[in-house]
């Protein structure tokens, strides 16, 4: 069996600081005080993602769920250990990621597709999908800059989505979208799984994941704290006991 993603003691670390100011941080270093500490944000995570895999990615906010996306997407280096995939990945890590607010919807869709790989001639020949599925209407020629935060959403989405790719990541892509739209991309995403395409996905739903996913990794502070099992991983995260159980009002958690 492939293997499409392989993480091995993987860590990145980011500092924290206490001072704004350059001229906090010299008082705070005359009285002895610390201006900063580092932390963690991944520690030593090792685990390995098969060709067609639909992976759930959950934890607590700030456990560090979006920092290993962007490790695994590239966007990031760990500072130690190794992170390496195979074949084209595509999806949205951040709601807006890559657009450039002087330009209009539609160049903005073409330098997405642009910064995901695709050719122009393969933008071309998938225009109107994209188009079709963003809804965008009149305001495709608009400038980005005035669009609204579900509206950038709905445009990066709609771009990811019909990249041919290997390894298809999300999150927090869905989070400010309406409802339609997030039904929409719900069930574009059941398509890009039963198509055999690597899924990556973070999500605080559990009915979401149990729909979608086949196996969960479950974040705690930095460091993997389970990898299994869909049911189990929700019953170790306790996320059974609370009664939250829609696929429809899933959102993408902002995490560290």
């Amino acid at each position: 069996m492939t293997t499409m993603i392989k993480v091995d003691n993987a860590t990145k670390a980011f500092t924290l600081s206490y001072q704004r100011s350059l001229k906090q941080t010299v008082l705070a270093k005359a009285r002895g005080r610390k201006t900063h500490d580092t932390f963690n944000a991944v520690d030593d995570v090792t685990f390995s993602v098969h060709e067609g895999e639909a992976v759930g990615l959950m934890g607590l906010n700030g456990s560090g769920k979006s920092t290993l996306l962007k490790l695994i997407s590239g966007v990031m280096r760990p500072d130690s250990g190794s992170v390496l995939t195979r074949g084209r990945i595509a999806g949205l890590i951040a709601t807006g990621t890559g657009f450039d607010n002087n330009l209009s919807g539609r160049e903005n869709l073409y330098l997405n597709a642009a910064i995901l790989g695709m050719s122009r001639a393969e933008t071309d020949r998938k225009f109107d999908e994209i188009v079709d599925f963003a809804d965008l209407g009149k305001f495709l020629d608009t400038d980005v800059a005035y669009y609204s935060s579900g509206m950038k959403a709905r445009l990066g989405f709609s771009v990811a989505v019909n990249v041919d790719a290997d390894i298809f990541i999300a999150d927090e892509a869905l989070a400010v979208g309406d409802r339609p739209f997030k039904r929409k991309c719900k069930k574009r995403m059941d398509e890009i799984v039963a198509s055999g395409v690597t899924m990556f996905y973070v999500s605080h739903a559990p009915g979401s994941v149990r729909t979608l996913c086949n196996r969960v990794l479950i974040m705690e502070n930095g460091r993997l704290g389970f990898d299994g099992d869909v049911e189990e991983g929700i019953h170790y995260l306790h996320y059974d006991d609370n009664g939250d159980d829609s696929g429809d009002d899933d959102e993408l958690g902002t995490d560290i």
